[in-house]
């Protein structure tokens, strides 16, 4: 009850105090308390505060705000009411060995990987660090819990005869466009889904896509995947403005799943391991850094706030890189 009090008053005093002051003040309240019983009184009406409840809606608000996707912001949502079941105290009161059990005692009960350890570390230092810069607490208790490390696995890429045998094996000329287009272009699948008929430019061989965040750009295609997409629209009978819809009556827009679902059948019955829309992306970043295009680039191309996000996507092949240490070093 002690340590609540003295975190109830330094907590709201961090509009009009700074950093050495609180600290002060902290120390003093410790020194003054120390050996004093504090009991709650049922008869007093207890302070005021938002519940952890309504600190999370309006977090999720401000992240809306400043455009995070309905997908993420579910994630973070999930992520932190989970936190709440299992640290069963206001979010004012969490320190950083709360956060650091409710972690270890998480990755030991679900058995997932590092990385995914990691996201809700990120998810967790997101929301302290929003509720420390809206003064509900004086510092996130997040910030002594370091990155977590994974161990770094090679993810595999397309070969030129893999996508050569998707392209005359896929069976129909939407797939065939589809394939086509995910492959020269590295679009993310749901930006994929989102295009209609009359954003392909087809005169420059570009379209805009509308990425993470909302956040729209370029990206363009080769005159293979030109052909391609004119050949499935003009085959089309339907009025849908969808860019991809599905084969059958009534013609409805192509979800990710469906993206997804076919590429997999149609690796499976090819004998091609782990097809995927999003190794078209992962092929496109390799290949172009691979070829000697400036990694700047690569980052616009895929539409990388990081340019660290882009390295994680790009494996360069090591022959190359045999061959820059004779050429530059050697």
């Amino acid at each position: 009850m002690k340590n609540q009090l003295i975190s109830e008053i330094t907590r709201q005093m961090i509009p009009y105090l700074d950093n050495a002051q609180m600290e002060q003040l902290q120390n003093v309240l410790q020194h003054a308390l120390w050996g004093v019983q504090i009991t709650a009184n049922e008869g007093v009406q207890q302070l005021d505060r938002e519940t952890n409840t309504e600190l999370l809606d309006m977090f999720l608000s401000a992240k809306r705000v400043e455009g995070c996707s309905e997908k993420t912001l579910r994630y973070y949502e999930t992520s932190i009411r989970r936190l709440f079941v299992e640290v069963d105290c206001h979010v004012t009161q969490m320190q950083t060995d709360n956060l650091r059990t409710y972690l270890s005692d998480y990755q030991q009960q679900t058995q997932c990987s590092k990385g995914n350890i990691d996201n809700i570390r990120r998810i967790m230092s997101s929301f302290f660090t929003w509720l420390e810069d809206e003064n509900y607490i004086l510092k996130s208790p997040v910030r002594r819990i370091h990155k977590i490390r994974s161990n770094k696995t090679v993810k595999e890429t397309y070969t030129d005869e893999a996508l050569e045998t998707m392209r005359d094996q896929c069976g129909c000329l939407r797939d065939l466009a589809m394939i086509d287009l995910l492959a020269s272009t590295g679009m993310r699948v749901g930006e994929l889904v989102h295009l209609n008929r009359d954003d392909i430019d087809f005169e420059n061989r570009e379209c805009v896509v509308f990425g993470k965040g909302s956040k729209e750009r370029p990206v363009y295609f080769d005159a293979r995947t030109k052909i391609h997409l004119k050949n499935y629209l003009e085959s089309r009978t339907d009025d849908n403005p969808a860019l991809f819809v599905s084969l059958l009556s009534p013609y409805n827009r192509l979800e990710i799943s469906g993206v997804e679902v076919r590429l997999r059948k149609l690796g499976r019955r090819l004998g091609i391991t782990k097809v995927h829309p999003h190794k078209f992306r992962r092929t496109l970043a390799t290949r172009a850094i691979d070829k000697g295009m400036p990694i700047e680039q690569v980052q616009l191309l895929l539409g990388h706030a990081k340019i660290d996000t882009t390295m994680q996507y790009a494996m360069v092949n090591q022959n190359n890189v045999k061959i820059s240490h004779r050429k530059f070093i050697s």
